[in-house]
């Protein structure tokens, strides 16, 4: 049987919520990353994670990047996604 189409929010530290969804995919965490450049400014990446190892494994592929890209600073935040069975509010 077809997995039912949830919802699945996050909320980052900074008080940030994303909302993805409607999906039927295992997708267990968030993740974004926050880039300043050498110029000043700004950058964002984020995506989504079927395992807390995977989105982990954002964290070194960042040093990565940041060394490639020339980045003077870097956030990494990392939550986990909560389901939820109707669209978002508002």
């Amino acid at each position: 049987m077809a997995r039912k189409k949830v919802y699945l929010t996050a909320t980052l530290p900074d008080g940030y919520v994303k909302t993805i969804g409607p999906t039927a995919s295992g997708f267990t965490h968030y993740w974004r990353i926050v880039a300043v450049l050498a110029n000043g400014k700004t950058e964002v990446f984020w995506g989504h994670t079927k395992s807390a190892v995977e989105a982990r494994k954002k964290r070194t592929a960042t040093v990565e990047a940041a060394a490639m890209r020339g980045w003077t600073r870097y956030d990494v935040d990392i939550v986990e996604l909560v389901e939820t069975y109707g669209p978002p509010e508002g």
